[in-house]
Formats: structure tokens, C-alpha cells, sequence
């Protein structure tokens, strides 16, 4: 097994990271720089930044902001919000990421994944998939920060991504974000079984068991874990510490 990995997510309205429940009722948690130093030195893997409203609201991201958030950052960084061009793609990497996540605009024009695969690399670019479950036990593609329908059903839409060449799934349950209610198993089992890319798994941490279920469960990769970082329930610290005392290999510092 390699090593898990534990990424804190910041979601980022304005020049605040904001904690959204099922994409609703946003509630400022703090100032990303400040943050974003926080869980570099506790000892995070990896970062994932997302500007929650930039496609919603048609903008590019604040590459000022993000400059100031990853100097002194030397871990990889994925960020993602409102990327529609190989320009976009290259400021948000010259600005300090080191791996792109895309979502609204690969929805609307999936040759683009390809695009940006052929220009940066597999390793470089992370679909970004929002889900949500359907009445039949489905479940569908939302974008603009989990507030458009698609008409798309995930599992296809992550096929179809990968045989365009992205490098990593980024996967947020929207049922489940926010809630603490524990990562949506049935929904990760479905995208692990097929996926040769590893699989970051975002939405429903809440305790130490949720965490272990879904790496030895659902076969997660990677967990994306925000609210009981930003609330402070656990530290990055206890939750490597939990996994470790669990065989789950980990990066310990």
C-alpha cells in the first residue's frame, strides 16, 4: 500500500476560506494564507484550494491571493475554480499549484481535459467531480460549485475523463459535505473499483472511523478532509496517528 495521503481543502469566497453544507450555507472559517501555513506545518500532504464561485460567477481566480497563499507552501498545492484556458491553466501554475482541478468548464468542453494533458501533463491536471444522488441510486454531475445540473451520471463522466488523460479524480459527495456524517462508501467503492488514477475522496469526514472506512473500505487514495480541521475536532497530527495505530500507511513527520 502507498502512502494515504491527508489534504486539508480550503474553499474560498472572497479573500476567506468558507465552509459550505451540501454547497450551502457558507460560514467563514479564517484567512487562507494564514491557514494554508497552519496545515503545511502540522504536516499535510497536500493542499487542494478551490474558488467555489469563480465559474459561477463567470471570473478568473485572484492570482494575487494565491500568490500570497503558497509562498512558503512546499508541498503540492491543487487548485481549481474558474479555469477555462491553457492561459488560465499557466497562471494558476505560475502562481505557486502544482496540480489543476477542473470541473464546470470540462463539463462543457471535455477535449479540453485532453487540452491540458497534452500541454502540462496527466500528472499536472485532477477532474473535479461534484455528485450528487439520484432517486434510482445514480448519481449526477453538478457544477458551479454544486449548484447546476447536468444531466451527466458520474461514473460515465469519470470514464469518459479518464480516457482523456487526467491524471487524479477529485470526487465531493454533496449529499455528505459538511455534515460530518461519514464519507458516501457506495459512491467511492464505485469509482475505486474502476479507476487506474488514484481517487481523492472529499465530503463527510467527521470521525476517525469515517476516515478509516474509507481508505480500507472504499479504497480511497487520498482523503480530502475539511471541517474537522478548520473546527479544530481533530489535528492532522491525531488523524495520521489513528491511521498508523490502523496499518494504514501514512507520512508521518
Amino acid at each position: 500500500m502507498k502512502n494515504i495521503r491527508i489534504i486539508p481543502r480550503l474553499d474560498i469566497k472572497g479573500f476567506k476560506v468558507v465552509k459550505p453544507v451540501q454547497t450551502e450555507a457558507l460560514r467563514v472559517v479564517g484567512d487562507p494564507k494564514e491557514m494554508a501555513l497552519r496545515y503545511y506545518q502540522e504536516g499535510a500532504d497536500e493542499l487542494i484550494y478551490l474558488d467555489i464561485v469563480a465559474s459561477l460567477y463567470q471570473r478568473n481566480l485572484d492570482f494575487d491571493l494565491l500568490k500570497s497563499v503558497t509562498e512558503n507552501i512546499f508541498i503540492p498545492i491543487t487548485v481549481g475554480g474558474g479555469i477555462r484556458s491553457i492561459y488560465d491553466i499557466n497562471n494558476v501554475l505560475r502562481s505557486g499549484a502544482d496540480k489543476i482541478a477542473i470541473n464546470t468548464y470540462a463539463v462543457k468542453r471535455p477535449d479540453f481535459i485532453s487540452e491540458a494533458v497534452k500541454e502540462f501533463g496527466s500528472q499536472c491536471i485532477v477532474l473535479y467531480v461534484e455528485a450528487k444522488k439520484r432517486a434510482d441510486g445514480s448519481y449526477e454531475v453538478y457544477t458551479d460549485g454544486g449548484r447546476e445540473k447536468t444531466g451527466l451520471e458520474v461514473i460515465g463522466w469519470i470514464k469518459k475523463a479518464i480516457k482523456l488523460g487526467v491524471g487524479e479524480i477529485l470526487i465531493t459527495s454533496i449529499d455528505k459535505d459538511g455534515t460530518k456524517g461519514g464519507y458516501d462508501l457506495n459512491l467511492l467503492k464505485k469509482i475505486s473499483g474502476f479507476s487506474p488514477v488514484p481517487v481523492i475522496a472529499h465530503g463527510g469526514a467527521g470521525s476517525l472511523g469515517s476516515l478509516k472506512e474509507a481508505i480500507i473500505e472504499a479504497k480511497a487514495d487520498a482523503l480530502s478532509v475539511s471541517s474537522i480541521f478548520h473546527y479544530r475536532n481533530f489535528s492532522i497530527a491525531e488523524v495520521k496517528e489513528f491511521l498508523a495505530g490502523n496499518n494504514i500507511k501514512v507520512r508521518i513527520i
